[in-house]
Order: structure tokens, then C-alpha cells, then sequence
């Protein structure tokens, strides 16, 4: 690079960082990640290395970056509060290492590793043991006065304790921040308001303390570590740093536990890898460790220049948060028609993967943060955690973009969307929808639903590549022929399941109501309408209300039945299924239904049904079966074995029926006299 194009950068780069600090240091509200801050910093340091006649003493890299706000009276502070060199490279702390002891020898009592907790840097005066002034950091010499706010913060104490009591005057440094639990409430609540949220703990930490209103600051779940003696006169001095943390600890300050003395570089290392570890399990957000020389006598001699002490180093962790532009907003399918928007990214690396696209989770979410295509974004992914849009950087947006809108229809069939009342969801209502035929297709099959035996996953997914079924009506046309060819099948096999399929005709309207995965529309439901309806055609006829008047039924479950049969694909599909033999009707007259009203729960194994078969038998009947018992219970149906139901029975007084009466009472078809306000039990386990 010449010499021109230099400091025509190096200007660039100093009017950006200069921006990016006003955001950061005085209103709060960053634009870009720390990793994305520290890239310019690095860059403007090697090209002042590279022309170092190009250096100015304003200069970002020579100075402490920030100024104080407007807002809070200036306060100069005891000496000056110094930014820190900073690497993400663990070879770096090994040059460091060795440009210490090249510079002093091995520094006596080694090295303190200590957390690099994410928040806001304070500055505290204690005169006589009394808390008399708290700042920002600022400009580094001069910060704000925001004492009021810092005395609502309960882990700081307006009275020291020991020996630093008795301090003349004592300046303590500190970390103010915010823990991440208490982060996540503060942005519901927030959220909940409709006011805007923080990014980060970092800035909701920095946005309490900042309050003009120091009782908005004492409803902030604030917390505080203190990590150094920056002025101390009136008592014996210290020797080393880890002797000011003890003595800070001792008048009351809270030092963070998880601070340790490194006697060697190795200690420094291993200590930087147990962190990392421990990273995500941290109750704060931390972004790294510092490491500092212990010996206060080392640290005189080592010195700082304008802008960071040598005695003390950073070790960033992988960054968290980037930023990116949305170059599209899709819609995403799932199994159970949910449709689920995703951004897509320019690529970008976070926490060491490279992410392209982030989910947008629903409908209400993008409204909130108003992501728009074409809008940067500040995206992070803590740990393992599947990345999320943190907030869009506004001054970025670019002219002419425009609000994303739901479609309603399904981008994948061009089936109907709905989104059901008082859910955040949009669905798409086709069953036959090919990005949900997969898992449609099993669950029609299940044990519980149509129970057709073979059925299963491998099958479904070649049945779908070989475009042998399109919906579940076609399942009644498949052939012994069809299936021989595909995998894991021969002649015997592929009869089975064309039998399987055959039988499963039969299973009445009730499990074909659960069968067809309708949202809302569980076995229990799906067996009351079928036996309050008897029969397809009159449940297809009846509207939400009608369906909400039966008991047992509530709104959404009324409303999500008549949306999927009002669906023109689904009637298609419904009216193929009657073609093919598909039994749509279920035994109404009471007669049929001796066990109305019923509830049941078995305990114990059955050696004469099989869960399933029990369960069937009795919805047929009109009962209904459940997992609870209670004082209600009037009766318990023991199997061998049976579990903890059978002693809550007998504590209640619940009468309690073996298998054989539960058979006989099946078999009978309520010949046995059962008070219609029975309720039987019967227990999964």
C-alpha cells in the first residue's frame, strides 16, 4: 500500500472507530459486534506500524476511546481509567509473556487471571470507609457522575468494612453488569410493554446505569465485581494484585470466585482453556479473560502508554454476535404445516461457524424487530445454540425496503394458510401438502391412528421418491406389484402390507379423524366428535360454534376442524378415501355407547388387552380414556404389576376393578350397571 492510500485509510478507520465509540461508550446502542470493533482497531494498528510517521497523538490506538455524556455532571477520575491491549490468539499471550520478562525478568508471585465480565466499567471513591462518588469510565480521565444510580446497587456498599476502611481516600474499579437470567426477564417484561429490548446484557447494563431517573436504575437487576486499586491513600500499601482482591473482598466489595493466581504461562493457558469450557455456563456474560502481572512493583516498572496498561493483557473469546445483511426472507415448510420464516444471510462467521440464514421464528417476531430484506442485522449464536437475530442496525437501512408480509398460501402447494386465533403460527391446512406428506404419512399409519402395520419411516420415504403416494388416499390403490420393487421387500412382505393398509379401512371415524393429523385434534377429540356426528358428512356440515357446544371441545379445536374440512384439497383427498372403502361414519345410538361419559385409567400390565386394544374398545363404547386419578375416580382398573395409582387409589378411597370385570364390562356392552357419573381411569403405566 502507498503511503497515500495509507493515511487516506488510516483516516477512514479513525472517523469510523470514533463513530462506533460515540455508539458504544456514550448512547448505548452499538452497531456492530466487539469482534467486528476489535478488526478495525487491528487494522488501524498495523498500518500505523506500517507508516508510523502517519501516527497522531488523537489517534484511537493512542489514546483512551469515548467521551462523557451530556447528560450526567464530568468527573475527573483518581488516575486514569486505561483500555486494555487485547489479542484472540493464544500464541499472542506467549509473545506478551515473553515481552514481559524480557522487559523485567520473571515478575515475582507470576500472573492473575481473572473473568472478563461484559458490562459496564465504573469508577468508585471511598473516603473513610463512605461511598462519596461513582463514574463512568468516559474518556478515561474523565467520566460521568452517576453516584445516585450506583447507590441503588445493592452488590455495592455505601460502607466499607477492614482494613480499607480507614482509606483517607480509596478508588476502586469495577465492573457493573447484569446476569444473564436476570437479562432474559428484563427483555420479556420489555417485550411485554412493547418498549424496545437491550441486545446484549453489556448494554442493558450500561442503559440502567445511565438512567436519568435513579429509581429506574433500582428496578434493574444490577449486579457488581470489583477488580482493582487504582488509588489508595491513608492505609499500608499493597504488594501485589492479588493482595488489593483480598483486601477488596474483605471490606465488602465482591471480587468475582472465579479469579486465580497463574504462578507460570502454562497456568495462564490452562486456565484460558477451562474458561472457554465454562463459558456458557457462567451465570454473566464473560468475553474473554484478562491477565495482569501480580506484583504492583512489576507493574510500576512495566508502565502503560496512552492507551493501555503493559502490565495486562485480553484474551477474547470467539466472538458471539456479527453483523450481516438479509439478502431474502423465505418460508420454510415443517411436517405439521407449520410455515416458519428464514432470513438468508450474506455469509458471515460467528463463534467460529460460518452462518447463511437464521430462522425468523413467526409472524409477531419479525413485526417486532421489523426485519426487512436487505436490512443489516446483528446476529448471535452463544455456544451451540442455533443463531438469532439480536436487532436491525436502522442507520443501515437502505432506501425503498419494505415491511415482510405473510402470504397465505403455502409457498410449497399453494394450498390455504391460516393462522388460527390466539396463536402465533401460520399453517398450511393441505394434507396432502408434499412437505408434510412424510410425516403426515406416518402418523396416519401409527398404532393409535389407522394402525397400519409396515408402514414405517423407510417405507413412507420410498413410497414418496417413487411417487407411489401423493396423499393418503393412494395408500388404498398400492398393489403387491408396487412394492416388491422397493427396498427391504418381497412378494410375502408386500401382501402383508397391502393387507395392513386393507384392514385399517375399518377403524371407524374416530381414528381416521386422528389419523388425519388435524392441528388441535387429539385421540380424545377426535373420538367425541366422531361419536357426537356419527358420520363425515355431518361433521362437515356443522360450523365452529356447533362443534364448541359439544362438551369436551373447545374453541380451537372447533375452529381448527372446520378450517381443515372447509380446505378444497382436503375434501378431495376426504372424498377419495370414501371411494377407495374408508369407513367415515362411527356407531351413535345409545345403545352402542354404554360407556357415555366415562372416563378410564388402567394400572398394572393387562394379559388380556393390549394398551392399545383397551383404549380402542372403550372410546368405541363412548368412555374416554385418561391419565389422572383423583378423588373423582370412582374407579381403578389393576392389572399384575401395578404402579403408584394403585396406592393414591386406596389413600382416596377409590374403588378399585380387576381386568376381568373391565372385560366383562366391554363385552357385555353395559350389561353391567354403570352409575352415569362414573368415571373409570386407566393408567399408561
Amino acid at each position: 500500500m502507498t503511503r497515500t492510500r495509507a493515511a487516506r485509510r488510516i483516516a477512514e478507520l479513525r472517523q469510523e472507530i470514533r463513530r462506533h465509540d460515540e455508539l458504544y461508550y456514550v448512547q448505548d446502542r452499538p452497531e456492530i459486534s466487539d469482534a467486528e470493533y476489535d478488526a478495525l482497531v487491528r487494522e488501524l494498528s498495523e498500518l500505523e506500524r506500517q507508516f508510523p510517521e502517519l501516527i497522531t497523538p488523537d489517534s484511537p490506538t493512542q489514546r483512551v476511546v469515548g467521551r462523557p455524556g451530556e447528560i450526567f455532571r464530568p468527573v475527573e477520575h483518581r488516575a486514569a481509567m486505561l483500555s486494555l491491549e487485547s489479542t484472540t490468539d493464544l500464541k499472542a499471550i506467549r509473545g506478551w509473556e515473553a515481552r514481559v520478562r524480557r522487559l523485567i525478568g520473571l515478575p515475582e508471585g507470576g500472573y492473575v487471571a481473572e473473568p472478563k465480565v461484559d458490562g459496564l466499567g465504573v469508577a468508585l471513591v471511598y473516603e473513610r470507609g463512605n461511598l462519596v462518588s461513582g463514574a463512568t469510565r468516559g474518556d478515561g480521565r474523565v467520566g460521568e457522575d452517576v453516584t445516585p444510580n450506583l447507590r441503588t446497587v445493592r452488590a455495592i456498599p455505601s460502607r466499607l468494612s477492614g482494613a480499607l476502611a480507614n482509606a483517607t481516600e480509596l478508588e476502586v474499579r469495577g465492573e457493573v453488569f447484569m446476569p444473564r437470567e436476570a437479562f432474559e426477564r428484563l427483555n420479556r417484561v420489555l417485550e411485554l410493554r412493547g418498549e424496545t429490548t437491550f441486545a446484549n446484557p453489556r448494554n442493558a447494563a450500561a442503559g440502567s446505569v445511565r438512567q436519568k431517573d435513579a429509581r429506574v436504575t433500582a428496578r434493574r437487576p444490577l449486579d457488581f465485581f470489583a477488580y482493582h486499586v487504582s488509588h489508595v491513600s491513608g492505609v499500608a500499601s499493597f504488594t501485589s494484585h492479588w493482595q488489593t482482591l483480598a483486601a477488596l473482598r474483605e471490606a465488602g466489595l465482591p471480587v468475582n470466585p472465579r479469579n486465580a493466581r497463574c504462578p507460570e504461562l502454562e497456568a495462564i493457558l490452562a486456565y484460558a482453556e477451562r474458561l472457554a469450557t465454562e463459558r456458557d455456563r457462567l451465570p454473566y456474560e464473560a468475553d474473554g479473560l484478562v491477565i495482569k502481572v501480580d506484583s504492583l512493583d512489576a507493574q510500576r516498572r512495566l508502565g502503560s502508554t496512552g492507551h493501555h496498561p503493559r502490565w495486562a493483557l485480553a484474551l477474547k473469546f470467539a466472538a458471539r454476535q456479527a453483523t450481516t445483511v438479509v439478502r431474502a426472507i423465505e418460508l420454510q415448510v415443517g411436517k405439521t404445516g407449520i410455515l416458519t420464516p428464514v432470513a438468508l444471510l450474506a455469509p458471515v462467521t460467528v463463534g467460529g461457524v460460518t452462518i447463511t440464514r437464521t430462522t425468523l421464528h413467526n409472524e409477531d417476531e419479525i413485526r417486532r424487530k421489523d426485519v426487512r430484506v436487505g436490512d443489516t442485522v446483528l446476529i448471535e449464536r452463544a455456544g451451540d445454540v442455533i443463531p438469532h437475530v439480536v436487532q436491525v442496525v436502522r442507520s443501515k437501512r437502505p432506501p425503498g425496503t419494505r415491511a415482510f408480509r405473510f402470504p397465505r398460501r403455502c409457498p410449497v402447494c399453494g394450498g390455504k394458510a391460516r393462522r388460527p386465533r390466539g396463536e402465533v403460527w401460520w399453517r398450511c391446512l393441505n394434507a396432502a401438502c408434499p412437505a408434510q406428506l412424510k410425516a403426515r404419512l406416518r402418523h396416519f399409519g401409527a398404532r393409535r391412528a389407522m394402525d397400519i402395520r409396515g408402514l414405517g419411516e423407510a417405507v413412507v420415504e420410498q413410497l414418496i421418491a417413487r411417487r407411489l403416494v401423493r396423499d393418503f388416499a393412494d395408500l388404498y390403490h398400492l398393489r403387491p406389484e408396487d412394492l416388491v420393487p422397493l427396498d427391504g421387500f418381497a412378494e410375502k412382505s408386500a401382501t402383508n402390507l397391502v393387507q395392513a393398509i386393507a384392514a385399517s379401512r375399518h377403524r371407524g371415524l374416530g381414528r381416521l379423524l386422528y389419523a388425519l393429523g388435524i392441528p388441535h385434534v387429539g385421540e380424545h377429540v377426535a373420538m367425541v366428535l366422531a361419536i357426537e356426528f356419527g358420520s363425515l358428512a355431518r361433521l362437515g356440515r356443522a360450523s365452529a360454534t356447533d362443534l364448541a357446544e359439544v362438551r369436551g371441545i373447545g374453541p380451537k379445536s372447533a375452529e381448527s376442524v372446520v378450517a381443515f374440512l372447509g380446505e378444497e384439497s382436503n375434501q378431495l383427498v376426504l372424498e377419495r378415501l370414501q371411494q377407495a372403502g374408508v369407513v367415515t361414519t362411527e356407531p351413535r345410538r345409545a345403545g352402542d355407547r354404554p360407556l357415555a361419559g366415562n372416563t378410564f385409567v388402567l394400572t398394572g400390565k393387562l394379559k388380556h388387552f393390549t394398551r392399545d386394544t383397551a383404549r380402542a374398545r372403550i372410546e368405541r363404547l363412548g368412555g374416554r380414556v385418561t391419565d389422572s386419578i383423583s378423588a373423582h375416580t370412582d374407579y381403578l382398573v389393576v392389572g399384575a404389576s401395578p404402579g403408584q395409582k394403585l396406592d393414591k387409589a386406596r389413600r382416596l378411597g377409590v374403588q378399585t376393578i380387576d381386568e376381568r370385570a373391565l372385560g366383562r364390562m366391554i363385552d357385555e356392552r353395559g350389561a353391567t350397571a354403570v352409575s352415569s357419573t362414573s368415571r373409570f381411569f386407566v393408567d399408561e403405566g
